[in-house]
């Protein structure tokens, strides 16, 4: 396995040439982006892009599931060892136990189950030896969101550990550490959280804002932060909420001072970031996927999920962040330290 320059090195380094800038700068957006894919069979589209380098990685839905899906994830690697990055692909699912699992089998209890129950350690442990038994190497789990009111968005299908946030610490800690200890990277999520969200507050379907004053938001949705970050957090996914007592102008997701104020300033992470489904109704006043993938690396954001299922959004993000860079829209410096944070957590999960 190459060293985590390897892949900034060979960019810098190519003679013109043999390497373009167009061809450069597409290099380089690639291990930004999240692709994803319809139906049991990746199509062809997604194993080129693989080979050719720009696919940092690869989500999977329950639609991507059947017996077959180790052979299909031992596909994507096979295409992967023609990529120039020579690094493991990021490949992750949603296995948060309960009613959201993507896999079958453990951690079959809920988060509030979990927590309740003293087995969020267990749970970890299970989530990542089933992702693990498929050849995945990353979770977007767990879960830290305060929920505030019972069946509110997050407690109705009880995907928050508790409502107390004392308790989602230990719980999400427990089981991002148990999760870890088996080779699959956690990804705490939604920060600073969308635990004061109403059962119909989706940012999936429609845009959301949270009036939640900045000490709560700090204090209480932030709170878990701070032991997950602690137990070696690898991955953060911000939410596509609005909380205007931090940041009224964007949602958190596309915020500079969500993200570098207060996940990496005040709190201290310094994990990659992971955006929430870029396609998502949130975003609609946004424009297209895009430059929503633009506002949010400018913002810094380290990985957009294309998470449409559509092979083609992953490539015309790819080509919009690479045009980006060309054009300076993008700050190169700041996107080389986020492609070096990814290489980084790449090369850990090899």
């Amino acid at each position: 396995m190459r060293s985590v320059g390897f892949l900034l090195f060979a960019i810098a380094s190519a003679p013109s040439a043999v390497l373009s800038a167009t061809t450069a700068s597409l290099l380089k957006a690639g291990q930004h982006v999240i692709w994803s894919y319809a139906g049991l069979t990746p199509p062809q589209s997604l194993y080129d892009a693989i080979s050719a380098g720009h696919v940092a990685g690869v989500i999977f839905f329950g639609d991507n599931v059947d017996s077959n899906i180790s052979n299909v994830v031992a596909s994507l690697k096979a295409a992967n060892a023609k990529s120039p990055t020579q690094l493991p692909l990021l490949l992750m699912t949603d296995q948060e136990g309960g009613q959201v699992r993507r896999l079958p089998g453990e951690p079959v209890q809920s988060a509030k189950q979990m927590c309740a129950s003293g087995t969020a350690a267990s749970g970890g442990t299970g989530a990542g030896q089933n992702l693990k038994s498929v050849g995945m190497n990353v979770n977007l789990a767990p879960v830290l969101d305060v929920y505030r009111t019972a069946g509110d968005f997050e407690d109705q299908y009880q995907r928050s550990f508790s409502n107390d946030p004392a308790k989602v610490s230990s719980c999400g800690s427990a089981f991002i550490t148990a999760q870890q200890a088996t080779g699959v990277a956690a990804t705490a999520k939604h920060f600073p959280g969308l635990g004061a969200a109403a059962s119909n507050q989706n940012t999936d379907s429609v845009p959301v804002t949270l009036n939640v004053s900045a000490a709560d938001l700090q204090n209480i949705d932030e709170m878990p932060y701070v032991a997950a970050i602690a137990a070696g957090l690898k991955l953060v996914m911000p939410s596509w909420a609005v909380y205007p007592s931090i940041d009224a102008s964007r949602p958190s997701g596309l915020s500079s001072t969500f993200i570098f104020s207060e996940l990496r300033g005040r709190l201290g992470f310094a994990g990659v970031t992971i955006s929430d489904a870029i396609e998502a109704g949130a975003l609609q006043a946004y424009g297209s996927d895009a430059n929503r993938a633009i506002l949010a690396s400018e913002a810094g954001m380290d990985l957009i999920l294309a998470a449409a299922r559509d092979a083609s959004q992953g490539d015309g993000i790819v080509t919009a962040l690479a045009n980006a860079l060309d054009n300076g829209t993008l700050d190169s410096k700041m996107f080389d330290r986020a492609t070096t944070r990814i290489a980084s957590l790449r090369q850990s999960l090899s």
